[in-house]
């Protein structure tokens, strides 16, 4: 057989071959396609259902009418910590010995703070100088004999300065706890409708962790910027509080001035 009829015969089957891989490669490609779709068809319903769920969630918010309702805050301490608020009663001998404590201490901060040579005295804002009260407070109370006063530990065992409460004081022999607030507030405004007290629900870093009284030091001041007077104190049982839910979307800077939301944007200046 001479190599001409050789490659005669060969022929067909190089065109079957040829023509298995192009079918090959159409049946892969549209695989491909196909999943591509099925993909983004999935990806569009995912977000979709997800709209759908937000716009439900929304809607069951918004027929709550939250913001017109008040809740009690033991309610809402039990239902984030699942411990309880106490009401506080001065006639328990471990609550006077906490109650005669706070008042000695905000006394002493009072006239500690009023002082020329506070550290308080230049602030710019007048929220920087809670961490002072804060600091001659739990030194005060912590000197008395019978009591520890801490600053509250998160469920790790980390103490955390920020968020509610403050501080944490603890009668040793009976194991009674109070947590203790300072707020500074300007006297003339006591009757403010502005909101000033926050709690933020945080299971995971929650500094409430025990059955206690809850106590807040309202702290006043003359309104003086920078060279502000103290002119008094009030201890506040949060037993009896009624709270507010404001509910809110927000966003941040690095949310708002992402990659792709850009517009447009001004040229640099000659």
């Amino acid at each position: 057989m001479t190599p001409r009829h050789r490659f005669i015969l060969i022929i067909p089957g190089v065109l079957f071959l040829v023509a298995f891989g192009a079918f090959e490669l159409g049946r892969l490609s549209g695989k491909k396609e196909t999943g591509r779709k099925y993909a983004a068809e999935n990806a569009s319903q995912r977000n979709v259902d997800l709209a759908q769920d937000d716009a439900a969630l929304m809607n069951t918010l918004l027929a709550q009418n939250l913001a017109a309702r008040n809740f009690d805050f033991p309610g809402v301490i039990m239902a984030a910590t699942n411990k309880k608020l106490q009401a506080f009663d001065p006639t328990n001998p471990a609550a006077a010995t906490i109650l005669a404590s706070i008042r000695t201490a905000a006394d002493e901060a009072l006239t500690i703070h009023n002082k020329p040579i506070s550290p308080i005295r230049g602030l710019r804002r007048i929220n920087e100088a809670s961490r002072f009260f804060e600091d001659t407070l739990r030194e005060r109370i912590d000197a008395h004999p019978d009591l520890f006063c801490t600053i509250p530990q998160t469920p790790d065992g980390h103490e955390q300065r920020t968020g509610y409460p403050d501080l944490r004081i603890e009668h040793v022999a009976s194991g009674k706890i109070a947590y203790l607030d300072p707020k500074l507030f300007e006297e003339s405004s006591r009757q403010s409708t502005l909101r000033t007290f926050y709690y933020t629900p945080r299971p995971d870093s929650s500094k409430v962790n025990d059955d206690a009284h809850h106590l807040l030091l309202g702290i006043s001041h003359d309104g003086n910027d920078g060279n502000w007077t103290f002119t008094g104190w009030k201890l506040i049982d949060l037993s009896k509080l009624q709270v507010r839910l404001k509910a809110e979307f927000q966003a941040s800077n690095r949310d708002l001035y992402r990659e792709g939301a850009q517009v447009t944007t001004s040229q640099p200046a000659h």
